[in-house]
């Protein structure tokens, strides 16, 4: 026996860690979609569907990695199986419509448009267009961003921004505070120079802000880029080192790129770099991930358009080779800049050139999904990030969902003004199943996750600690389960509708009440005592599942105790006062679905106290009442809801108080 119970042991711990295992996969694939990895993480979701860990999600998610991935065929064919779903967001008949155009489907799209447009979906005109962009409209068939306030913004030009170690780094032209001001006659404000902040700061930025030794100048200066040590800064300034400034052919002074170290708190050692020339621009520089390539803008032979994106390698030594324009993909006839790499490699960037929304918007890079190293394409990110102005300087934070850019839009403060953004973060719900008698975690519980129609949509196990945690969609109503061998069912419904989009997590915490000890009623006859089980009660056993007293019924709309079950009521307080003075009961008390739900959760909380009061009064112990409770119609033990005809006799089986045995010694 000790053998076989070692067996078990392993077993459960074994599921618990493989199902924690996929959450964690699940987590990692929904970090990278965030960060347009969509490569990596098409593989994670492709990995859950195998293992039928939140089947319907992850069937979503990847059919939209194959969509920006420019694959219609593969969307096209995991976006059938999604709008199969029954809790499928209406989008996704549009996404699925547009998978079909991309791969000439055109009637079968006008179907599912239409079905799109008949569940409330807004459809525009081009949208019936062959000539579609497939992959902007998918990507666009649903809000990805939404704005927060950047608090730092004063009313000349603010850019750049980006955040490290607990500070915002951006270039400005406000130079508030300063005694003596220069003005860039071009645009008739004073030069940019370079500010750092704490992301929590609530003080007004002004000249003192401005990041401490050699960088900021007479010129422009800024924006910039660390390196993830913090250690060495690259950044853009005019043509003027060592108190110099030199023009070019035309009388202008270009930009350049410079790189500087942090020294005793203050920027100094300023280097002019190999990739820059007096006749052509180099600027906005960008680090990739582990800081072994710059990328940056420049107008310098070579390039295709007004500017375009170029790379270059860092070697150990500092030096800098293999100079390369990024290629056509990315660079056009137009003007291209402002690079910035997320921790997956991935290249966001401005354009003009590209098919956007007006002036500059801000583009993506798409991967090969053989050659991840290749750039295979560019996604507009949308709205509210791109307008009809220009929007540039884009940046993302290592979670994935939260970041900086800037736009001279209307409604701004000052000519050009820093955003910050947020997408929607995952939504989950998770709690604690805990013994509701001792209060210890229920280890190995069952976890079921269920639609408002019954579906079931995600399954798990709670860990040691008893806690579990499941990603959920917005907008849904659900309903969880938390049951083990040893313990009564419980259960929670809730909504994710009309919540906050910051809010990323649902509490829904579960008591499980131990099955009762029932040998000690072994001697008596269980018929007559009013017990139903669903097995028979076996002396030998040490518990009996979903053992419970016999339930009472009320008149329609009434609380007070009936004769008849008077008697039933009886036998419970000789049961508790006499036979066994240290059980211990809860009482749960139901309506049946007649009647406003407010009305009959108020019903069933009397009906649960009269029921009380009863055993108080014909002497049971108050402390050996664990609770009494009315939960209203939301326990149906038949088919008889809202809108079902049914008999009186069966509506009355909902009109309940059930007495649940939680402990009898």
């Amino acid at each position: 026996m000790k053998h076989k119970n070692h067996i078990l042991v392993i077993i459960s711990i074994m599921l618990c860690t493989s199902v924690f295992a996929q959450q964690g996969k699940q987590k990692r694939a929904d970090t990278l979609f965030n960060k347009f990895s969509f490569v990596k993480a098409a593989k994670v979701y492709r990995e859950l569907i195998q293992k039928n860990y939140n089947r319907d999600y992850a069937t979503r998610k990847l059919a939209d990695c194959y969509a920006y991935l420019r694959d219609p065929r593969n969307a096209a064919r995991y976006y059938k199986s999604v709008v199969k779903q029954d809790n499928a967001p209406i989008e996704y008949y549009y996404k699925y419509a547009q998978s079909l155009r991309g791969i000439k489907k055109y009637e079968e799209s006008q179907e599912w448009l239409k079905r799109y447009k008949d569940s409330g979906g807004v459809v525009n005109s081009n949208d019936f267009s062959k000539d579609i962009n497939f992959i902007t409209s998918v990507f666009g068939a649903e809000q990805q961003y939404f704005l927060d306030r950047f608090r730092f913004n004063s009313k000349f030009s603010d850019f750049g921004a980006f955040e490290q170690n607990g500070k915002v780094y951006f270039t400005s032209a406000r130079d508030e505070g300063s005694a003596v001001k220069r003005i860039y006659g071009w645009n008739e404000q004073p030069f940019l120079d370079i500010y750092e902040v704490d992301v929590k700061s609530k003080k007004n930025v002004d000249f003192s802000a401005k990041i401490k030794g050699d960088v900021n100048t007479i010129y422009h200066d800024g924006p910039i880029t660390l390196t993830k040590d913090g250690k060495t800064m690259y950044f853009s300034r005019n043509n003027f080192n060592k108190n110099v400034e030199i023009k070019d052919n035309l009388g202008l002074t270009n930009m350049k790129i410079y790189r500087a170290t942090l020294v005793d708190g203050e920027w100094t050692n300023v280097e002019d770099l190999s990739i820059n020339g007096d006749n052509f621009s180099t600027q906005h520089p960008a680090l990739n991930v582990d800081d072994s390539k710059l990328y940056f803008a420049s107008d310098r032979p070579g390039t295709k358009g007004g500017s375009d994106i170029w790379v270059v390698d860092i070697f150990p030594d500092g030096s800098l080779r293999n100079l390369k324009n990024m290629g056509d993909v990315i660079n056009t006839e137009s003007a291209e800049g402002f690079p910035f790499i997320n921790n997956e490699n991935v290249m966001f960037f401005s354009s003009d050139g590209h098919t956007g929304l007006g002036l500059l918007d801000i583009f993506a890079t798409l991967k090969d999904e053989d050659n991840n190293d290749e750039i295979v394409g560019v996604i507009n990110v949308g709205v509210p990030v791109n307008s009809n102005a220009d929007d540039f300087s884009f940046s993302m934070n290592p979670d994935g969902i939260t970041g900086y850019f800037a736009s001279n839009r209307r409604g701004g403060r000052g000519s050009d003004d820093i955003y910050a953004y947020h997408r929607v973060p995952i939504l989950n719900v998770e709690g604690v199943v805990t013994d509701a008698i001792n209060g210890n975690p229920v280890t190995a519980a069952t976890i079921k996750l269920f639609d408002d129609k019954g579906n079931e949509i995600a399954f798990m196990e709670t860990d040691k600690n008893g806690y579990y945690q499941i990603n959920i969609d917005r907008n849904e109503d659900f309903k969880i389960v938390a049951s083990q061998d040893k313990y009564i069912d419980d259960y929670r419904t809730f909504s994710s509708k009309k919540i906050q989009t910051e809010l990323t997590s649902i509490t829904a915490n579960l008591l499980l009440n131990p099955v009762p000890n029932v040998a000690k009623l072994a001697n008596l006859n269980p018929n007559n005592l009013g017990y139903k089980t669903d097995e028979t009660i076996n002396p030998d056993s040490s518990s009996v599942k979903d053992a419970q007293l016999k339930p009472i019924y009320f008149d329609f709309e009434k609380y007070n105790i009936l004769k008849e079950y008077a008697i039933e009521l009886d036998k419970i307080v000789k049961l508790m006062t006499e036979d066994y003075p240290d059980m211990v009961i809860k009482i749960e008390s139901h309506t049946d679905s007649r009647g406003t739900t407010l009305f009959n959760d108020i019903l069933s909380k009397n009906r649960a106290k009269s029921t009380y009061n009863y055993l108080i009064s014909k002497g049971v112990n108050p402390s050996n009442i664990l609770e009494y409770k009315g939960y209203g119609e939301r326990r149906l033990i038949n088919e008889c809801a809202d809108g079902v005809s049914c008999s009186k006799a069966k509506h009355q089986l909902n009109r309940r108080t059930e007495f649940v045995v939680v402990r009898m010694e």
